[in-house]
């Protein structure tokens, strides 16, 4: 029995084998995902309008405008596929079955409105639900994360999670937003964070903080929260990719509609799903 059947977490789905076009969709991740940073990035620091969704998001036409580049540059070799997006009419859910996209154009739109670096474009290739490529481009910090059946690189180069064992020698995200409502939640995960291990970072935007710990930046990062796949399913392969581990609050792996997300380099994860538990507490 291998470590991943004993986990129960981690066994990666077969669908990689039956995709005989993976290493197409690879490529055609990347260079969607480059095209749509490139149209964000132009737009970066200007006097560009802001929009609001809801009580606490927002959304600019540079959102539109990558994510208009992203597609067009899939559909150029997979005209037929399904496309999840979070902006516009793109469908908001990842099919079980056959051929899809996830893209997230400007993932960290709070950071990008207030020209801060950390941002990316996101794009994902899912085969029967399950992710066999990915892409993350955050061009103002200059890195390109990729990942395939090969592993998963940072501007061409491999990465793998960090060796950390020690909690008090890791560093753990809490991610995603919590609601005005929730704040609750979100200061008990500081403070699991903070009582648990020596540092806590929040970066602001999930597809840099995946990335972040799949290249060793980053021991964890955890939400009690049921997370859109655009803003998790290209980092959380990425991770895997680079020897991570990624469940839902019940240690059990992670796929695109679990509750809560718990990430981390393996050898802390006990410790960071504990921390992640104690989010819902009270």
């Amino acid at each position: 029995m291998t470590d991943a059947d004993e986990r129960g977490d981690e066994a990666v789905p077969s669908v990689a084998d039956r995709a005989d076009d993976v290493a197409e969709r690879a490529a055609v991740a990347v260079r969607a995902a480059e095209a749509g940073a490139a149209v964000a990035n132009e737009r970066f620091r200007s006097d560009i309008a802001v929009e609001t969704k809801g009580e606490d998001d927002v959304v600019t036409e540079a959102d539109r405008a990558a994510q208009r580049t992203v597609i067009e540059a899939i559909r150029e070799s997979f005209p037929d596929d399904a496309i999840v997006g979070e902006e516009e009419d793109e469908r908001k859910t990842v099919p079980d079955d056959g051929a899809a996209w996830v893209i997230d154009p400007i993932d960290g739109t709070n950071n990008y409105v207030r020209d801060i670096r950390v941002w990316a474009t996101a794009v994902a290739a899912v085969v029967d639900g399950e992710p066999v490529a990915a892409a993350v481009v955050a061009p103002a910090l200059g890195d390109t994360y990729t990942a395939d059946a090969t592993g998963a690189y940072r501007n061409g180069e491999p990465i793998a999670v960090s060796d950390v064992s020690e909690p008090r020698k890791a560093a753990v995200d809490p991610t995603i937003w919590w609601a005005y409502d929730a704040r609750d939640e979100y200061a008990r995960a500081c403070e699991a964070i903070v009582t648990r291990f020596g540092d806590m970072r929040r970066l602001g935007a999930a597809q840099v903080v995946l990335p972040t710990v799949a290249a060793g930046g980053l021991e964890g990062t955890i939400t009690n929260l049921r997370a859109n796949p655009w803003d998790t399913v290209a980092g959380v392969f990425v991770i895997r990719q680079a020897g991570g581990r990624v469940t839902d609050l019940a240690g059990d792996r992670w796929r695109h509609d679990s509750n809560g997300l718990v990430a981390s380099n393996g050898a802390l994860h006990d410790e960071v799903l504990a921390a992640a538990n104690e989010i819902e507490s009270d």
